[in-house]
């Protein structure tokens, strides 16, 4: 496949088989991945991969926090109100997804079980936290940003499909205490990764502008 082909192909998947990625694969996708670009090749990224048990109980553990009521507590600035054109694409965004599923705008139950999804791995046999140290702030995230699109259409490759998912560094506290990431590191955000299953969801697609409005040649 080509870049191309993989980038037409890859969507965010919220629906996933429990069969796991044999082992054997997951280790050279994620050797793959390691050749990602990065800022002077500082190469910060410390990326947790949770199977099994392990990821049954870190679910288990944000989704405690969610019920409990807490706010989320990220450990990044994730407070950013969008705007104009960007608000727009957030809310088509949502729209297109809860319009896959059925779910009218009115029903905030149905809405708010969707939402719960995401700290179920949207029922994935795999997730992964990306970490890094805390005080690389922006330009650490850049290079974050970089490795996590290039892990991400290696999985497109092998025929894997993803999700990146902001809620996951919403609840940092009881994932770091299990997962045992020091406090200089936080969770920028996170992944769910599998082969996917026949979840209305995975009928979501959304769009993507134009080329005059991305992109100015000069």
């Amino acid at each position: 496949m080509t870049i191309a082909t993989l980038l037409d192909s890859r969507y965010s998947a919220r629906g996933f088989k429990p069969d796991p990625v044999p082992q054997d694969l997951l280790n050279r996708i994620f050797e793959q991945s390691l050749k990602a670009a990065s800022n002077c090749n500082t190469q910060p990224w410390q990326v947790m991969v949770v199977s099994g048990e392990m990821k049954d109980k870190v679910s288990n553990a944000m989704l405690a926090e969610v019920m409990s009521g807490k706010p989320p507590s990220p450990e990044f600035a994730w407070n950013v109100k969008y705007q104009d054109e960007h608000k727009d694409r957030q809310w088509g965004s949502a729209m297109a997804l809860y319009g896959a599923m059925g779910i009218a705008r009115e029903d905030k139950p149905a809405r708010m079980q969707a939402m719960g999804r995401n700290w179920q791995f949207f029922g994935a046999p795999h997730g992964v936290f990306f970490t890094m140290e805390k005080y690389l702030g922006i330009m650490g995230a850049v290079d974050m940003g970089i490795y996590a699109q290039t892990l991400s259409l290696l999985l497109e490759e092998n025929g894997i499909q993803s999700c990146m998912q902001g809620a996951l560094g919403q609840f940092p506290g009881p994932v770091k205490e299990l997962l045992n990431i020091p406090e200089s590191r936080g969770i920028l955000f996170g992944m769910s990764f599998g082969y996917v299953d026949d979840h209305p969801s995975n009928m979501c697609r959304t769009d993507r502008v134009a080329l005059d409005q991305g992109v100015t040649f000069f």
